[in-house]
């Protein structure tokens, strides 16, 4: 597997600082999903606890991420620390313990006391995460994924996941591969009930999109699977963007959600 050192050190450290605590560590994300692109793609891990976590065990963990973080892949490490109660049975919005990712490293430089004593609280892609975890996730220590684990709820799920992209119409041409691909597997899942990865999303795509928006699909799968950038016509963008957005809302009100 691909930065195999970096998942059996962060797992060995999680283990030194949480000793007994913890129940697990799980891998999810484009890795677990078989989709993992080393320029386009982030480390993901939820570690879960039974019990609660100290600020000196938060900063050690901390630590940790910020010096394997320097490791990984360019758009790095994404850590969630839970506790095993807010697992099953599941909670949402879903409270974390600790959270880590690129966009909060300075916060982190900064002034760590500070981060590790607020960096607490509710995260609703925690669904999202979890849902991904039952179907796809891998267990590099702990206890069985459905011993820990309770199934998310459908509504759940779809308001993670469509929180990502109901901006899209403005964000696509910022992030074009992420909206495409996101926005397709978010219809995939209103329309049949599928979890996919981005990737499978825009597959998905390919075969129940109209041909209009066959090539924007292609190039964004192209792009995914590559060094290349993408930078589509902003008007096809847009219009892609809106027209997904509308499927996407009509299948959710059709759900009652």
């Amino acid at each position: 597997m691909p930065y195999q050192y970096i998942l059996d050190e962060i797992t060995k450290k999680s283990r030194e600082i949480l000793g007994g605590a913890l129940t697990g560590v799980y891998l999810h994300g484009s890795m677990a999903m078989g989709c993992f692109h080393a320029d386009k793609s982030d480390i993901d891990l939820i570690a879960v606890v039974d019990g609660d976590v100290s600020d000196a065990q938060k900063m050690r963990l901390m630590e940790a991420f910020v010096h394997f973080n320097g490791q990984a892949p360019p758009k790095g490490l994404e850590i969630s620390v839970v506790k095993r109660e807010h697992c099953s049975p599941f909670h949402y919005p879903t409270p974390y313990e600790l959270h880590f990712s690129p966009a909060h490293l300075q916060r982190f430089l900064e002034d760590p006391q500070d981060y590790v004593e607020k960096m607490k609280g509710e995260d609703i892609d925690l669904a999202a995460h979890f849902t991904v975890i039952r179907k796809y996730g891998i267990v590099l220590f702990g206890e069985k994924i459905e011993d820990v684990f309770a199934p998310v709820p459908e509504a759940a799920y779809l308001d993670s996941i469509y929180a990502d992209i109901e901006h899209a119409a403005q964000d696509i041409l910022k992030q074009p591969v992420y909206m495409i691909l996101n926005l397709c597997r978010t219809l995939a899942f209103v329309r049949e009930g599928l979890c996919l990865s981005k990737e499978e999303g825009g597959k998905w795509g390919l075969g129940h999109l109209p041909p209009e928006h066959t090539p924007l699909v292609l190039e964004a799968i192209a792009c995914y699977g590559s060094e290349r950038k993408m930078a589509p016509k902003r008007e096809a963008a847009v219009s892609f963007a809106e027209a997904m957005l509308e499927w996407i809302r009509q299948g959710k009100e059709a759900a009652g959600q």
